[in-house]
């Protein structure tokens, strides 16, 4: 079959026009000092450390969660024992919507795409022998992200694991699940409230923390373009950035342990040069808007997961290129951690094996490709200068829109307020409906090519040995929350819960009897609950 571009003018993913050839006229207005520097410096174009990968290389960190705490734990064991150097966690959809695995709305789905947790002793098991002092930890969870960090630095410091020796971040990004995962369980002031909290207790007490990791992953993942994955990111990362300052923390005091996440796509340049313009983009934002006078208040980190929405069913073995495509990708972009999706993604949970292949292609890449050789191979490239200017120019027209919904810019903190209004008129999650759909037709006509499905199918056959989901472990879970019930003080959980509803209705940080309410063994759903009963429950508004 013929290509149908062929001849027309080249476009990126997201719709940016790629010329045929690239001269320096195309970068004439770009001052390498003001606007590339070098790595290490403002504005961090280059990336955020003088040395990268030649200091130290990416955090090897594959995501893994179903099942029980045991099941987990054990797929924890395997990959660190193949290469892994950074734990990730995923969560079942209860356990991300703050329900327990007894609560109707739970049933068939307990373990199934995540792993359940209920209660700290859940949390003991998850990380049962996993040295927390030595191995940093990633916690993918966000409205009930305050319960399940407050498990976490319970079971710490029943180990006699300090706090302050903690690695690791939970990811708490409460605003991309209006529009991103939709995993919500509070609305959206409720939701940024609990973040705050998380951001402010964090900058006091467990100070080597990344109390938000601000993700545009899941954006990219419901069918954004690259353009609308680092607007409404970056907006949402300004978002929690003036609800500190409105808390009245001092902008240097938790600005260097903020986070970022993203997806990353098959366009190799387009995505290099979105990582390169998030970088510069975050570092002027914080020094010209928000004062920060700490280099490490300016210099943007991230993560970042190949696209689980890019692999396909049909010859499942081509997803290992597009993993491997996307790594490099993330890599020649500068990122300080990585998790590349199982081949077999497409099919169900990862397997055991396609995780050995995502790993081998990290080490591949760090240690036989060259890439890790020097610091931003691809800097000065005319054609990534000029495309990392032209993503960040169509970024800044989403980001003022979004500012500009707020009160105006005489407010105090536009952004925060024109977040929350995006989010109530449904704007963003209509903008990435629109890409989505618009993709999607391209895919349909033939206008994108995607080997193996609408071009050059092979019809071969590919046997997989694919992940297989224990049933019975829905009912051990089950279970193990009774036991947990029935052996607690139901006094002490009443006292903790009440203390918590007090707080919530006082409008205090909500940290300190989350923390008292997990150690009388309450449960997610019970904390939660007594959330819910003070915010109210949210409905999604349903903006298609």
């Amino acid at each position: 079959m013929a290509d149908k571009t062929q001849g027309q003018p080249k476009r990126s993913l997201s719709g940016l026009e790629v010329k045929q050839v690239y001269t320096p006229e195309d970068i004439a207005g770009t001052d390498f000092a003001r606007d590339l520097g070098q790595p290490g410096e403002y504005p961090f174009t280059r990336g955020p450390y003088p040395n990268m990968y030649l200091g130290r290389l990416w955090t090897r960190r594959q995501i893994a969660g179903f099942g029980t705490a045991q099941a987990t734990n054990e797929r924890y064991r395997f990959l660190l024992d193949h290469g892994q150097n950074g734990i990730s966690t995923d969560f079942d959809h209860p356990t991300l919507t703050g329900y327990d695995s007894d609560h109707e709305l739970a049933e068939g789905e307990v373990g199934r795409l995540g792993v359940a947790i209920d209660s700290v002793r859940d949390m003991d098991d998850l990380f049962l022998d996993i040295p927390l002092d030595k191995v940093s930890v990633s916690l993918t969870i966000n409205h009930p992200a305050i319960i399940l960090l407050g498990m976490f630095l319970s079971v710490s410091e029943k180990r006699g694991v300090a706090w302050n020796k903690l690695r690791g971040t939970v990811q708490n990004d409460s605003l991309k699940e209006f529009h991103g995962q939709k995993t919500f369980a509070l609305g959206p002031v409720a939701s940024l409230k609990l973040s705050t909290d998380i951001v402010e207790f964090c900058t006091n007490h467990v100070s080597n923390w990344y109390p938000i990791s601000i993700s545009g992953y899941h954006i990219r993942e419901s069918g954004s373009d690259a353009v609308q994955e680092l607007a409404f990111t970056i907006a949402q990362g300004m978002a929690y950035v003036e609800s500190a300052l409105e808390r009245g923390l001092p902008v240097d005091s938790f600005a260097p342990r903020l986070s970022f996440f993203f997806g990353c796509h098959n366009d190799l340049f387009e995505e290099v040069a979105k990582f390169r313009a998030a970088r510069r983009m975050w570092a002027r934002i914080m020094k010209d808007r928000y004062k920060a006078q700490k280099p490490e208040s300016m210099r943007l980190r991230f993560h970042t997961q190949t696209l689980g929405s890019t692999l396909m069913r049909q010859d499942p073995q081509n997803n290992i290129a597009r993993g491997t495509l996307q790594a490099l990708a993330a890599v020649l972009g500068g990122t300080q951690s990585l998790h590349v999706s199982g081949f077999d993604e497409a099919f169900d949970i990862p397997s055991e094996e396609a995780m050995r292949m995502s790993l081998a292609t990290q080490l591949i890449l760090a240690h036989e490709s060259g890439v890790a050789n020097t610091v931003d191979p691809l800097g000065g490239s005319m054609f990534v200068e000029s495309m990392t200017n032209n993503i960040e120019e169509a970024a800044w027209q989403y980001i003022s829109k979004i500012e500009e919904m707020g009160p105006g810019p005489g407010s105090a903190y536009p952004m925060k307020d024109g977040m929350l209004r995006a989010i109530d008129t449904g704007y963003i999650e209509l903008e990435i409906a629109r890409s989505a759909y618009e993709f999607q037709l391209r895919i349909e006509s033939g206008d994108q090519v995607v080997v193996g499905l609408n071009q050059y199918q092979s019809g071969s056959t590919q046997k997989l040995e694919l992940f297989q989901f224990d049933p019975e472990e829905e009912e051990w879970q089950k279970g193990r929350l009774a036991e947990t019930k029935s052996g607690r003080s139901a006094a002490d959980v009443r006292s903790a819960l009440a203390s918590l509803k007090q707080a919530a209705q006082e409008d205090k940080n909500l940290m300190p009897p989350v923390l008292e309410a997990v150690g009388a063994l309450a449960t997610e759903g019970e904390i939660l609950d007594t959330m819910r009963d003070v915010y109210g429950e949210y409905v999604d508004p349903g903006v298609f």
